[in-house]
C-alpha cells in the first residue's frame, strides 16, 4: 500500500517501503517519514480529546527519551548483533545498550508510566524500542547478552502493562514484524534467538480480549 508513495517521492526507489509515513494526497509523495515528528503533528492538531502524549513542560524529558531510544537502544543494539563489526565495537556497544536500560530501569522504579501518571509520547518510543529489541535485534545476540538484557525486571514489567493495554498490544502485529525482519535482515542469527524475554503474543491477545467494540448502526 506505501509502494506507489515511495516510488512517487524518490526515482527509482528500491528500499523498503515503511511506516509511518505522512503523505500528501495532491502529490502523493512522501512529506515525513519520521515516526516522532508525525506523532508531534497528530498530537498537535489533531488531538482533541485524547490523552494528551506531548503534556506542558515535558517535552525535554520526551526528547531526552527518543534519543535513548534511537541511540542507547536501537542502533546499539544493531551493532552488538552485527556481524561484520569487531568484537571490542560489538563489546562496547552491549554496554551502551546495557547502560541505557539499567537508566531507564531507574527511572521507572515502581511508576506505572515513565515520565507521568499518564501515558505520554516517551511511553509509546519506549515500548517500541522494547518491541523491537525483543522480536527483532535479540536474533542476533548471544544467550548471555539475552539474560542480561531481560535482568531488568522493572522494564519489562512495564512492557508487559502496556503489551495489555488495547491501545498498545491490540496494534501489535508480530507477523508483519517477523515478516519484515526476513524479508531485509542479512545479519546472521546467534543462540539468544532461542531465549524470548517475554510471551508478546500472550499478552497481546489479552489487550485484544479488552479492546473496545464500536457499534454499528
Amino acid at each position: 500500500a506505501l509502494r506507489p508513495l515511495y516510488d512517487a517521492s524518490a526515482h527509482r526507489y528500491t528500499g523498503p517501503a515503511l511506516a509511518p509515513v505522512l503523505s500528501d494526497d495532491w502529490s502523493g509523495r512522501i512529506v515525513s517519514s519520521h515516526g516522532p515528528d508525525i506523532a508531534r503533528d497528530l498530537a498537535r492538531r489533531f488531538g482533541g480529546g485524547r490523552p494528551a502524549l506531548y503534556p506542558c513542560a515535558a517535552e525535554s524529558q520526551i526528547e531526552a527519551v527518543e534519543r535513548m531510544c534511537g541511540q542507547g537502544i536501537e542502533e546499539a543494539a544493531q551493532r552488538a548483533g552485527a556481524a561484520d563489526v569487531p568484537q571490542a565495537e560489538r563489546a562496547a556497544a552491549l554496554d551502551t545498550l546495557l547502560g541505557t536500560l539499567g537508566v531507564l530501569e531507574r527511572g521507572l522504579g515502581s511508576h506505572e508510566y515513565l515520565i507521568s501518571d499518564q501515558i505520554t509520547a516517551a511511553d509509546v518510543e519506549l515500548w517500541v524500542a522494547l518491541v523491537q529489541l525483543d522480536t527483532v535485534h535479540r536474533h542476533h545476540l548471544d544467550a548471555a547478552a539475552v539474560h542480561r538484557v531481560a535482568d531488568h525486571p522493572a522494564l519489562w514489567a512495564y512492557a508487559r502493562r502496556l503489551a495489555a493495554h488495547p491501545a498498545f498490544g491490540a496494534h501489535l502485529d508480530l507477523d508483519a514484524i517477523a515478516r519484515r525482519h526476513h524479508a531485509r535482515c542479512q545479519g546472521l542469527e546467534a543462540a539468544g534467538a532461542a531465549v524470548q524475554i517475554l510471551d508478546w503474543k500472550t499478552h497481546t491477545a489479552e489487550a485484544t480480549a479488552v479492546r473496545p467494540q464500536v457499534e454499528r448502526p
